[in-house]
């Protein structure tokens, strides 16, 4: 049983409900859950084609989403941070005193192979327990 379980969202992924579903399984009863969504900000060339107002619009869309995606969940707090996905986590994880990550993770392709996945980053470099879902497909 976990004090502190941290939820990295990828609000384009459908592995919410179960990583959340698992993280409440984890928790102690005086725990809490922290749904962490890390937004990328745009880089290098693409960010010579878009201004602050485009770039604000998507930041506050991704509130929303993760506000949205958190609606009816209980004992949940939503975080959005901008940054590297798995630096990011790890970061915040070891900044929050996180003891357990839940996390979903994709079938790795071949260039996962070859850079590595979000998942595969925050289990080497992670300062706490990291439970990772796996896609069935």
């Amino acid at each position: 049983m976990y004090d502190h379980v941290l939820v990295p969202l990828a609000l384009d992924h459908g592995f919410s409900n179960t990583a959340l579903a698992l993280a409440a399984k984890l928790l102690n009863p005086d725990g809490r859950i922290t749904a962490l969504h890390v937004y990328e900000m745009p880089t290098g060339t693409a960010n010579a084609y878009l201004d602050a107002g485009m770039v604000d619009k998507a930041y506050a869309d991704a509130d929303a989403k993760l506000v949205a995606r958190l609606k009816g969940t209980a004992n949940v707090t939503g975080v959005l941070v901008k940054g590297h996905s798995g630096r990011t986590i790890i970061d915040y994880a070891t900044d929050n005193g996180a003891d357990c990550i839940v996390m979903g993770s994709h079938k790795p392709g071949l260039i996962d192979y070859l850079l590595g996945s979000t998942a595969a980053r925050v289990v080497r470099h992670a300062p706490c327990a990291v439970h990772v879902l796996r896609d069935a497909t």
